[in-house]
């Protein structure tokens, strides 16, 4: 006896639900598997702290290979979400220098943050629409509209976290394109920061002392930084300033 259409199509719409949601329940498990296994005590400054002489030495003896693997352990970091890119973005200035981690950390953060963006449009992305209505549409179109805009602007402002800024883009619709362009531009100063700190851990480490990393937040860093993001709305306002005038007699 064959099922009726309504059983049949409410089986497939199951079946390609939790199709969708696989390869989040991957990126869970992956989370939950680094915790348990106690992997994310590596991602601090003790470790760093610890282990420098003999990251120094590796990285002498294995340019090319320590690069492929700092690009390729720090975008699976931002992919799955972990506590410690900062640490590693010192890391990477106590390695390679301010100039080349700066590079290395902003293409790494780059391809993770384009990893959980893909698989959250993927997994969440359709759900997202479904429940969001008229209003979640209206929302979305108008960040479409000025996604490069919006996107350098929350990549600039230090506030807000780099998880949150990778999900919102995925479940508004904002091209692939556009959020990789926005993310690589937008995130250059504040990994230039912290890889200028790292690449002065020397000093820190022969004092026995711990880096101050809050000194992104002090004026003469911050405020060049929220000038970049000011600059990043003006398309935004002018063309709402232009439609405004259009519309006058």
């Amino acid at each position: 006896m064959s099922e009726s259409p309504a059983l049949a199509a409410e089986n497939q719409k199951q079946s390609f639900s939790f199709t969708r949601l696989l390869p989040l329940l991957v990126i869970v498990l992956a989370v939950v598997g680094v915790f348990a296994t106690g992997l994310d005590d590596y991602l601090s400054f003790e470790m760093l702290r610890e282990h420098r002489h003999w990251l120094l030495d590796w990285y002498a003896a294995n340019q090319v290979l320590a690069v492929v693997s700092f690009v390729a352990i720090y975008a699976l970091v931002v992919t799955l979400s972990l506590p410690g890119a900062v640490w590693m973005s010192l890391a990477a200035g106590f390695l390679f220098g301010t100039l080349a981690a700066t590079v290395w950390v902003v293409t790494a953060a780059t391809l993770g943050a384009f990893g959980i963006f893909l698989i959250a449009r993927y997994a969440l992305a359709d759900y997202f629409h479904a429940k969001a209505g008229n209003a979640g549409r209206k929302m979305e179109a108008g960040f479409r509209e000025n996604a490069l805009s919006y996107l350098l602007f929350l990549r600039l402002v230090p506030l807000f976290p780099f998880w949150l800024v990778n999900l919102v883009p995925a479940l508004l619709g904002v091209p692939a394109r556009t959020f990789v362009i926005g993310t690589f531009f937008g995130i250059i100063p504040g990994s230039a920061v912290f890889c200028s700190i790292g690449a002065g851990l020397g000093a820190v480490f022969e004092q026995g002392k711990t880096p101050d990393l809050g000194i992104i937040f002090s004026p003469e860093i911050l405020f060049p930084i929220l000038g970049l993001a000011v600059l990043s709305l003006v398309p935004i306002v002018y063309k709402k300033t232009k439609g405004r005038g259009s519309v006058e007699p």
